[in-house]
């Protein structure tokens, strides 16, 4: 897999810093240890020693999780577990032309998550079904049906990475449900399919059956990354969505002018060259988003400027109930910028949620 020019971003000399300065908060959000992954990352001497080494550490923590479940120390084992299934996932961030590790490791860190959520979060429910597979997580002391948050990941993203999102919804009464689609995380081995409201379609679908949720007035949606995309997406065409939230989205993609990585990462989770093509020719909201009749709130980094990235505050402006916030010195996903747009955001969901139950708000 190269470019037209026949390189790679492994062959790149100044790529492998640059990878790993641009995944630092990204990494850290996701719950490793900043100093861990410092002392990590400066050990590598290539872009392809990223894989194998985050995977020792996972499995490192992994062993520890046996151990102190063996010695009866439950929280220390689900803390472990839980830690192993986030250097997992992060294990999966380059474009492997060896696809299988990234599958291998994709596996691991999801039955990690499973030991966790054993340990940790013993009512956390796997649900699956075509196209999906992921975790629904109540609000503690519940004793009713609650409303429930979808989360939607992007592009090399999972449902083990969003957790800080997970729990700053659930502390707030509502619950959550994040789940891996076509081409993320566990279903890593499937292809990303631009239409993935479809897939949020029947996700829903699975959790309107469940008598501990109250979908009837609707669920909300956040999406991150290529998610946000996926989420706006689906506030357009799926009218049980009562409210969006896009964090760091795309409006339009554009091939040509794609940064090498983006363009193999597609090239890699499609298959080809040419489906990552048809793919990215597929993310495009141009006439969908004033076609959203709920709320659609927007969360931008100024410092997140990709090539090729059209971002998706135009769909904010374009929406009849849209809004934006744009934060001047956030980076993509706003990794760095976590207090400036994870508090209001959850309470806009969560209010917009719970007033649809009697005042509509927003």
């Amino acid at each position: 897999m190269t470019s037209s020019s026949g390189t790679t971003v492994f062959e790149l000399p100044a790529f492998l810093p640059q990878f790993t300065a641009g995944n630092r908060s990204r990494a850290i959000v996701c719950g490793l240890d900043p100093f861990e992954y410092d002392r990590v990352v400066g050990g590598l001497d290539t872009l392809r020693d990223w894989l194998p080494a985050f995977r020792r550490v996972g499995e490192t923590y992994r062993a520890a999780g046996e151990r102190y479940a063996a010695d009866g120390h439950i929280v220390s084992a689900g803390d472990a577990f839980r830690t192993a299934a986030r250097w997992l996932h992060c294990a999966t961030f380059p474009p492997l032309a060896d696809h299988t590790r990234t599958i291998a490791a994709a596996r691991e860190a999801d039955a990690a998550m499973g030991r966790a959520f054993a340990y940790l979060d013993p009512g956390a429910t796997r649900i699956e079904g075509e196209g999906f597979a992921g975790w629904l997580r109540r609000p503690v002391g519940a004793t009713g049906p609650a409303r429930v948050v979808v989360v939607v990941p992007g592009l090399n993203s999972g449902k083990e990475e969003f957790h800080a999102v997970d729990e700053a919804l659930l502390r707030r009464g509502v619950a959550t449900f994040s789940f891996d689609g076509p081409g993320q995380g566990v279903l890593v081995d499937t292809a990303p399919r631009a239409d993935y409201h479809r897939v949020v379609g029947r996700v829903i679908d699975a959790l309107a059956t469940r008598t501990d949720l109250d979908t009837g007035a609707g669920v909300g949606l956040i999406g991150m990354s290529l998610g946000g995309f996926y989420a706006i997406l689906t506030a357009a065409h799926e009218p049980r969505v009562a409210a969006t939230v896009a964090v760091s989205g795309p409006y339009r993609l554009d091939w040509a002018e794609l940064p090498l990585f983006v363009r193999e990462t597609l090239t890699v989770r499609t298959g080809s060259v040419g489906a990552a093509e048809e793919f990215v020719r597929g993310v495009d909201l141009a006439g969908i988003a004033s076609g959203i009749g709920t709320p659609l709130w927007v969360v931008e980094g100024d410092d997140d400027v990709t090539p090729g990235v059209l971002p998706a505050e135009l769909a904010a402006h374009e929406a009849p109930l849209g809004e934006s916030l744009v934060l001047p010195h956030g980076d993509h996903l706003l990794c760095n910028a976590q207090s400036g747009w994870v508090p209001d955001t959850a309470d806009r969901l969560v209010d917009r949620l719970v007033g649809r139950l009697g005042d509509p708000l927003g």
